[in-house]
């Protein structure tokens, strides 16, 4: 499967049938692309990443790409600083594609009871592919 079609099932099913946030969506879904396991204290973790919680803070598909570069950098034996440096070559790079890290600019409506159901979605996976190509080349 190609990833498009990886990240488009999956988010949809993360969202429609777990009801998951997008910090806890884009974890699964890259440990899934590289093949690193995540423990469910790596999960609990992600619970209120959603924009600090609904904050709307940092949006939680960068917190969870970051997350999971610690992860994987890791894994892979890279040095503390080499993360630190990804992580900002990351969100430098998201926020060139997305014009921000804030849930409050990417999420303009906000986190209230008459929006539709996962309105994020199509941003997810848009994040979530741009989130993959990078800690594929990391």
């Amino acid at each position: 499967m190609d990833t498009r079609t990886l990240v488009q099932q999956r988010v949809h099913e993360y969202y429609w049938r777990d009801d998951a946030n997008c910090a806890t969506t884009t974890l699964k879904i890259l440990s899934e692309k590289v093949g690193i396991e995540l423990c469910d204290q790596v999960l609990a973790s992600a619970l209120g990443m959603h924009g600090a919680g609904g904050y709307r803070a940092q949006c939680g598909l960068v917190e969870g790409a970051l997350m999971f570069l610690g992860i994987a950098g890791s894994a892979r034996g890279f040095a503390e600083e080499e993360i630190v440096d990804a992580c900002q070559d990351f969100a430098r790079g998201f926020e060139d594609r997305f014009g921000s890290l804030s849930c409050q600019i990417l999420r303009p409506e906000g986190f209230h009871p008459d929006n539709p159901p996962h309105i994020c979605e199509p941003l997810t996976c848009q994040a979530i592919l741009f989130s993959a190509e990078f800690v594929v080349g990391f």
